[in-house]
């Protein structure tokens, strides 16, 4: 690199000064609100103010988009839900597009020296491509349209596929990157940094950042709805197979020759309970010490890197009642675990972009103690400082933080809903038919309660019955099942 003139180099270091002095808000900060007022029962208040932010040129924005669809799916408004998620669905789209066609392009995103994170285009976790998908899955399920939520399965298979190859491409890449730059990548090289938080045995257990049980049961339900077990016996299988050692899951398998032969049980009704809690984590940025390689030898330096801490507080459902029923439920995804699963994984490389930066600015602290002597090295010092951003914070924080499911035969009548330890969650539930769907998203201090379905053989919709005012509320009144093949119901 050639020395730069005194003056030059002033005014470039005066600049940098002047541009990191303007801190642009954080993810968090610009959506913790929508979740602390969503999570105390005002859902619409919330959306309003994510709608004020997705308006204009944010509209397309991939992040903003999620919360917003996560945001309507929570009040029940899932074709407004699915049209926020469509357009989050183009940009994963897009960045799947050059996974398979550029990946090389993709894994170049590193920025300029002085740029952090915040300053990469944000293209979503792993898990939240696959959640996407998932979510818009769910969107169609609760409107009744098993054939394209089965299309959107299939979809996040093949983004699964996509991504693991992308990302071991992109792990070969960093290795021989950082071994060319002399760079130590590992937990070790951080001082200071909260290591058990990666190294926590749920956080180990995973076999990867980005897969989930949900998605994968979800598939063999779906498949199981629309008559074909051969395809649904592979989801449960998976799901098994990510979450071992759960019942709820093994009977999923066990028991699908049993739900779709002639021994299903007559006069029952097959109904699959998703209870969702909380919201997903949030990143916390934390400096630490890190040693980057110079001319000179190792230096350490300090940088901030992405925390996220366990859920001290995280909610255990155990079970569920209707009536005199019990049943038991399942922990299928944990999304702080996951979320602990990815930033292990993406750790190195995070390392490698904050040496390359590092790097950069002591050959610009070099060249400015050379040019103008102790008044350099003070803003050389201060450019060092000022300009290390803080951690990219980016997550989608309105995705819920555990999802259980229940699943059983209930014979058909009428019950009392009941989640044992919960405000404000007793819902009348009427149940009949072939097979019914109830989803549940629970904060601690409101219960909402989203539209309930049932599909027939078919997996047609059935024009659902709305109120005309008043906070909706599931109350699931279905048919006996002859030949009509779906129904939504709602009511207060």
């Amino acid at each position: 690199m050639h020395p730069l003139r005194p003056a030059v180099l002033t005014s470039v270091l005066a600049s940098i000064l002047l541009s990191a002095c303007a801190v642009a808000p954080t993810h968090d900060s610009q959506v913790g609100n929508t979740i602390g007022i969503t999570s105390q029962g005002n859902v619409d208040a919330a959306i309003m103010q994510l709608q004020a932010q997705t308006s204009g040129a944010r509209s397309g924005d991939l992040l903003l988009n999620l919360e917003k669809g996560e945001l309507l799916r929570i009040g029940a408004r899932y074709r407004e839900s699915l049209a926020a998620f469509e357009v989050a669905d183009r940009k994963v789209t897009e960045w799947e597009a050059a996974a398979k066609s550029n990946p090389a392009l993709l894994m170049g995103q590193i920025t300029s020296v002085f740029a952090g994170d915040n300053s990469r285009d944000y293209e979503g976790q792993d898990y939240e491509k696959v959640m996407l998908t998932t979510r818009m899955a769910m969107d169609r399920v609760n409107l009744g349209d098993l054939d394209t939520a089965r299309i959107d399965i299939k979809r996040t298979h093949e983004r699964e596929a996509v991504i693991a190859a992308f990302r071991a491409q992109e792990t070969a890449a960093a290795e021989r990157e950082a071994q060319s730059k002399g760079v130590r990548t590992g937990t070790r090289e951080l001082n200071g940094y909260p290591v058990e938080t990666l190294n926590d045995p749920e956080v180990l257990k995973l076999k990867n950042g980005y897969q989930n049980a949900l998605s994968h049961y979800l598939a063999g339900f779906v498949y199981e709805a629309l008559n074909e077990p051969g395809l649904a016996a592979p989801g449960y299988r998976k799901a098994i197979e990510l979450r071992p050692d759960l019942p709820v899951l093994e009977e999923g398998l066990r028991g699908l020759d049993g739900r779709t032969g002639f021994r299903r049980q007559k006069g029952a009704t097959d109904v699959l309970f998703i209870l969702e809690s909380g919201n997903a984590p949030a990143r916390q940025s934390q400096k630490v010490s890190f040693p980057v390689p110079t001319g000179k030898g190792l230096i350490t330096v300090s940088l901030a890197f992405p925390v996220i801490y366990p859920d001290r507080e995280a909610r255990d459902i155990a079970r569920i009642s209707l009536g005199d029923l019990t049943f038991p439920t399942a922990l299928v995804t944990d999304f702080n675990v996951m979320a602990r699963k990815a930033l292990k994984d993406e750790l190195p490389g995070m390392q490698l972009r904050s040496a390359v930066r590092a790097i950069g600015k002591g050959v610009l602290q070099n060249q400015a103690n050379k040019a103008l002597g102790s008044l350099g090295g003070l803003l050389g010092d201060m450019v060092a400082t000022v300009t290390e951003p803080a951690a990219d914070d980016r997550l989608w924080r309105a995705l819920p933080g555990r999802v259980f499911i229940a699943r059983g035969f209930v014979p058909q009548g009428d019950y009392d809903l009941r989640i044992p330890g919960q405000p404000d969650a007793s819902r009348k539930l009427t149940v009949s038919g072939r097979t019914m769907v109830v989803p549940v998203r629970l904060f601690q201090n409101k219960t909402y309660f989203g539209d309930a379905v049932r599909f027939g053989d078919a997996g047609l919709l059935v024009t659902a019955s709305t109120p005309a005012s008043g906070t909706v509320q599931p109350d699931i009144s279905v048919p006996k099942l002859a030949s009509k093949p779906v129904r939504r119901d709602v009511g207060n």
